[in-house]
């Protein structure tokens, strides 16, 4: 494909234009703030040397996420983050110098603790606003597949904020 701009003006356009919701479904993704903008570092540099060789069959945001979701991928298979303990608990953390307001993080946290195949399929099809073919692409799964790991998500974030739910009216 002829591209319209060089490799140096379409990276930092990229960057300015995907940076954030790529860094935002890496999170998800590897429930790592450091390792998201490692993935999110990597898809870049990736996606740089890949340039001449993309298409644009694919949206540019969709081909982007599928670098960062293999990207993801490759991390969560490494050695490395098998012998992270990436559960910690806010009570054995300092108190902090200025008392800080957080925000209600209740449905963040809960699409967290969803099975990695639900919580991926529910990152890239509400978080990232893919359509549900888009999303199967982007997974390597079939749609009947994305349907069911949606409604099954849907489920079980129904039963788990359910309290939250009914608290907050």
């Amino acid at each position: 494909m002829e591209h319209p701009l060089d490799r140096e003006e379409w990276l930092e356009k990229a960057m300015a234009q995907w940076e954030v919701p790529l860094l935002r479904t890496c999170y998800l993704l590897l429930r790592d703030a450091a390792l998201a903008e490692d993935a999110v570092q990597v898809t870049f540099v990736k996606a740089w040397k890949a340039w001449d060789h993309y298409r644009g069959e694919a949206s540019e945001k969709t081909w982007l996420m599928r670098i960062a979701v293999n990207c993801c991928r490759d991390i969560r298979r490494g050695r490395w983050f098998l012998h992270i303990d990436r559960k910690i608990n806010m009570d054995d953390l300092p108190e902090p110098a200025i008392p800080f307001q957080m925000p209600d993080d209740t449905i963040t946290r809960a699409i967290l603790s969803l099975p990695d195949g639900l919580r991926k399929a529910v990152t890239l099809r509400y978080y990232q606003g893919f359509s549900v073919q888009e999303t199967a692409e982007l997974m390597g799964l079939s749609k009947r597949t994305i349907h069911y790991r949606l409604e099954k998500a849907h489920k079980a974030l129904k039963s788990s904020l359910e309290d939250w739910y009914y608290e907050n009216e």
